[in-house]
């Protein structure tokens, strides 16, 4: 594909999610942002220039047709997640939290990750949705517990879809990581396989996903793509070093028929 005919693309979720829910992950490319390609940028804390990942989430806006603009994070490897609703202040972008979470339609919740795994989360009726940023650290946080917190339903309600991260292949880690993660859960060390004295690599999709399945969570769709070894769809952080970022977006739509 010729650098100036690259198409926006959209990663739709695999998950039997109610109708009225929209969820996915963005692709590298289609965006106003500089060579290699016209990548599309989605992370305002990056080497990008501001007006780049400005045009570019308002591309993507425009592509997805979102119902408004989403509420973008400033993301430091924690466990906070903030609430998206009528009183949150759109003047002020890129909120310090790791994930975002709403029970009204309309409000779009998004992360950016580049490695990290993203994780959309809704109720089975399709009442409440959140977004959350997983790499080690907010695991090792317990931000998946923080973030089933704030439904307001029986955990075997939910549903969860895990997008594209970086591969155990290529995800080697050393105790500090081990020895953080496997405190998690019991069974926790079952997602890491020792290569050499003091590191492993990590299975991040296995590693949330036995989370999710000891918090009972009632129905789990994993994406099969890996960040590292997919260079024309995705960024990755441990594999160009410096790098760009992808978002994944969840909305309920109010225009859609919600039964």
């Amino acid at each position: 594909m010729n650098n100036n005919q690259a198409e926006m693309k959209w990663l739709a979720a695999n998950w039997h999610a109610p109708s009225h829910i929209h969820a996915g992950t963005t692709m590298r490319y289609g965006g106003m942002s500089t060579a290699p390609d016209h990548q599309l940028n989605l992370g305002m804390h990056v080497k990008d220039g501001h007006n780049s990942v400005l045009k570019n989430r308002q591309r993507l806006s425009r592509y997805l047709k979102l119902p408004a603009e989403p509420v973008w994070l400033n993301q430091v490897h924690g466990n906070s997640i903030i609430q998206i609703d009528s009183q949150v202040d759109l003047e002020i972008t890129d909120k310090t939290a790791d994930g975002s979470y709403s029970r009204e339609a309309n409000k779009v919740c998004v992360v950016t990750t580049a490695d990290c795994l993203p994780l959309l989360l809704c109720d089975d009726e399709g009442a409440q949705i959140a977004a959350i940023h997983i790499g080690w650290r907010g695991f090792s946080k317990n931000i998946i517990s923080v973030a089933l917190e704030k439904f307001a339903c029986a955990h075997d309600k939910l549903m969860a879809w895990l997008g594209p991260c970086i591969s155990a292949d290529h995800y080697e880690i050393d105790a500090t990581v081990f020895n953080a993660s496997k405190k998690i859960f019991a069974g926790a060390e079952e997602c890491f396989i020792e290569t050499c004295m003091g590191h492993w690599l990590m299975d991040l999709k296995l590693l949330v996903s036995k989370q999710l399945i000891t918090l009972e969570v009632g129905h789990i769709y994993t994406s099969p793509y890996c960040t590292y070894s997919d260079q024309t769809r995705f960024f990755s952080h441990r594999r160009d070093g410096t790098t760009r970022r992808m978002a994944s977006l969840i909305w309920i739509d109010s225009q859609s028929n919600m039964g």
